[in-house]
């Protein structure tokens, strides 16, 4: 079963989101030779999920989650 791909980590910038291995940052395993990839909230902002389709389905209790750890 694959992990759920969170909507706010609480350190993005600790690991590359580019593959299913979320990699620390420092020890990257795909190979690819490139630099870490970002979480969307660090690139497209705190509601990034909201637009676009990113494939994933986002339960109610997941958003009011995300509008409490902010206020």
């Amino acid at each position: 079963m694959a992990r759920k791909f969170p909507l706010h980590p609480a350190h993005p910038e600790r690991i590359c989101w580019g593959c299913d291995k979320y990699c620390p940052a420092d020890s990257l395993q795909c190979g690819n030779g490139s630099g870490r990839t970002q979480h969307p909230a660090e690139v497209l902002g705190e509601d990034w999920y909201e637009y676009g389709d990113w494939g994933l389905e986002v339960e109610p209790e997941q958003k009011s989650l995300t509008l409490q750890e902010k206020g």
